[in-house]
């Protein structure tokens, strides 16, 4: 399937997890790790929010589930913690030449297109980041998805609280749902109100989570896919 017939499939926005801590689709060879990584679709872009932590994995997982690094065209890194970036480093030669990496830090090969993250900015259609936002103990950016269904918060690690990315991606609209890792985040009513609530990576309260919202909650891991 090339990119054009795989983007007519796309009626709004696409969320595949590439890499996470368990596997969600057994069978298919794909192969679980500490880290985060989430494939975003939309009609107009494919975006790589995370990396991951061992290149081997995540180059594995994208070819298991049929995704080519060729075809994507932007690439966002939540935070600067080995469990996140890493993966990128393995993925540099297999990229276009004229990728956008939207990051914190400074590092980049002459090939690509690097945006070194401060404010709030949008990175593509329907698409935004947060901005830089103080973290313990690194600062993170979070994206914040407009979709068919609604709002919705993409998280790495919530190192900026869970609490303080919601209100900040609230300045677009009211947030329906949010993605990813949330580590020791334990203020469960800040997520009441949400319809959606996927529980990621490093969330050390999973359990918990999946009990009290359990009509809400939609079990994670590598080879989920999102339809938004």
């Amino acid at each position: 399937m090339n990119l054009n017939q795989r983007k007519k499939k796309i009626k709004n926005m696409n969320l595949t997890i590439v890499y996470d801590n368990i596997v969600h689709k057994k069978n298919l060879g794909l192969k679980s790790d500490w880290g985060f990584s989430c494939l975003i679709e939309t009609e107009e872009d494919t975006i790589l929010f995370d990396t991951g932590a061992k290149g081997k994995i995540l180059l594995n997982n994208m070819k298991k589930l049929g995704i080519k690094p060729s075809e994507i065209s932007k690439i966002v890194i939540s935070h600067e913690h080995w469990d996140h970036n890493s993966g990128l480093e393995s993925l540099y030669p297999l990229l276009k030449k004229d990728v956008e990496i939207y990051r914190f830090e400074k590092k980049q090969t002459k090939e690509t297109k690097l945006f070194c993250v401060k404010e709030p900015l949008k990175i593509a259609e329907n698409v935004y980041s947060t901005g830089r936002l103080s973290g313990d103990p690194v600062d993170e950016q979070s994206l914040i998805l407009k979709c068919k269904k609604g709002w919705y918060v993409l998280v790495g690690c919530s190192h900026s609280g869970v609490k303080n990315i919601i209100k900040k991606a609230e300045e677009h609209g009211k947030i329906k749902g949010i993605i990813g890792g949330m580590h020791g985040f334990s203020e469960f009513d800040i997520l009441e109100s949400l319809d959606l609530i996927c529980p990621l990576h490093c969330t050390k309260y999973k359990k918990e989570i999946n009990d009290k919202f359990y009509d809400k909650v939609i079990e994670g891991g590598v080879g989920l896919k999102l339809e938004l």
